[in-house]
């Protein structure tokens, strides 16, 4: 084929550009996702397809945490990068594209094809190569669709000025809220964000029917706002708007990731539905339910709540040795004082002045904090169960003492500053405070008179 015939035939399509250093074929990158899909950390999915943790991290923000392509495997309608690396040392060895069509099962003009058009044109070294073909064709078979944001302005209009519009006061004058910068973390910490009229995506969506109901190009599903938020130039909405939502991550977080993340600790054995059908019913104490409340700088209180006398423990949780002076280590020890270690000496402590009776089941969060919950059974007795994912209503008692005890702790101060001996003097007043539920006895009263129902006939109890 002369030079011309080849011009004319890649005129029919854009100017590709160059893969650069980082070229990887987008079966890499499909299956970069896939993992992601999975529930893997960035690190792991790159780690897992044969990715520096560089690239992985480069393509997770480019696609805002949300997967750019289908991750449906090609069809057999296409050459697969298999069949190129065949095609590659078919043709080496000096084969026509009839016979390697014979050899591979595809049409003579199929072969002909793909060598005229994919073959490596930029190299000292021109010829067929089958990570080259693999780029080109896979470059070429971009079908960009214009997002319908970016295509209807009335649309765009619509959408920004319910999740970014500004607050106006009862007499129409605009509320300018506190003044913010655009960092481009994934979390919001602990800092002022945009005052916006913040309607979420799903309300947007639906809105638009009843807003304009005889209009059908004012639709658009909240998923496709997501990704134009989220998806580096997708759409007409900027990445800074992502403010504007709810949770203010930079980045989507994926789903299986956010349901993997808290249970690396928690088997099947310890889920709340293997708990004992009586620690549900409250008439046989033992059965405790516990929780952190935490406070700034990484300070925190552990809380014990039986659940048939609504008696409580707090579990003293004072800094390591080391803290505020060395600086954090990953991986390392956590010296804020509820690390797994420290955090299963605290309780086993607390749990152990208790009668053997007393200490029969712990239900706890889904916090790491209790990972070592399996060598803190082994030492107290007590069996420990996890309540599932984002369900607090499954340890009402604790969240309800949580929340009697932030008149002593509030949120935003810190815990640290407080004593054993302090803890103690909290817990007595909360346990000597009457409760409706326990027909106005205190959990004092009421946790003496399981102590007594404990003991065996004839046998005096010391005070």
């Amino acid at each position: 084929m002369t030079r011309r015939q080849q011009a004319a035939d890649r005129a029919q399509r854009p100017k590709m550009r160059s893969p650069g250093r980082w070229g990887f074929p987008r079966r890499v990158e499909r299956e970069f996702w896939g993992r992601i899909a999975e529930g893997l950390r960035t690190v792991q999915a790159a780690e897992a397809v044969g990715v520096s943790e560089v690239i992985g991290g480069r393509w997770f923000r480019q696609g805002g945490g949300m997967p750019p392509m289908s991750l449906a495997e090609p069809t057999g309608r296409y050459l697969s990068f298999t069949e190129r690396e065949e095609i590659a040392i078919l043709r080496a060895q000096g084969h026509g594209p009839r016979e390697i069509g014979r050899r591979i099962g595809r049409d003579a003009s199929t072969i002909s094809r793909e060598l005229r058009r994919n073959a490596a044109t930029r190299s000292t070294n021109p010829g067929y190569r089958a990570s080259t073909a693999q780029w080109k064709a896979e470059l070429a078979a971009k079908r960009p669709k214009k997002a319908k944001l970016v295509s209807n302005p009335q649309l765009r209009a619509y959408v920004q000025a319910r999740l970014a519009g500004q607050l106006v006061r009862p007499d129409g004058t605009v509320l300018a809220g506190p003044r913010t910068a655009w960092a481009g973390r994934n979390k919001p910490h602990r800092a002022d964000r945009p005052w916006a009229t913040a309607w979420s995506p799903e309300q947007i969506s639906n809105r638009l029917r009843v807003d304009f109901p005889e209009d059908e190009s004012m639709r658009i599903s909240h998923e496709a706002i997501y990704q134009s938020l989220y998806i580096q130039g997708r759409g007409a909405l900027k990445r800074e708007l992502v403010a504007c939502l709810r949770t203010g991550r930079a980045l989507r977080e994926p789903r299986a990731r956010s349901r993997n993340k808290p249970q690396g600790h928690v088997t099947g054995d310890v889920v709340l539905s293997q708990r004992p059908a009586e620690a549900a019913d409250r008439a046989v104490p033992g059965h405790w339910e516990g929780d952190l409340i935490i406070g700034t700088d990484r300070s925190a209180i552990g809380t014990l709540v039986e659940r048939s006398s609504r008696s409580t423990l707090l579990v003293h949780l004072p800094r390591l040795e080391g803290w505020g002076e060395n600086p954090p280590v990953k991986n390392g020890p956590s010296l804020g004082g509820y690390g797994a270690v420290a955090m299963n000496a605290a309780l086993t402590i607390s749990m152990t002045t208790l009668p053997v009776q007393l200490r029969k089941t712990l239900t706890w969060d889904r916090g790491k904090e209790l990972s070592g919950h399996a060598q803190f059974t082994l030492e107290t007795g007590t069996k420990v169960f996890f309540a599932d994912p984002h369900s607090p209503w499954q340890r009402p008692t604790n969240e309800n003492t949580n929340g009697l005890l932030r008149q002593y702790f509030p949120k935003g101060t810190d815990l640290s500053r407080w004593s054993a001996e302090d803890l103690r003097s909290v817990a007595l007043a909360i346990n000597n405070r009457p409760r409706k539920t326990l027909g106005w006895k205190t959990p004092a009263e009421v946790l003496e008179e399981q102590l007594d129902s404990l003991q065996p006939p004839g046998v005096a109890t010391t005070g």
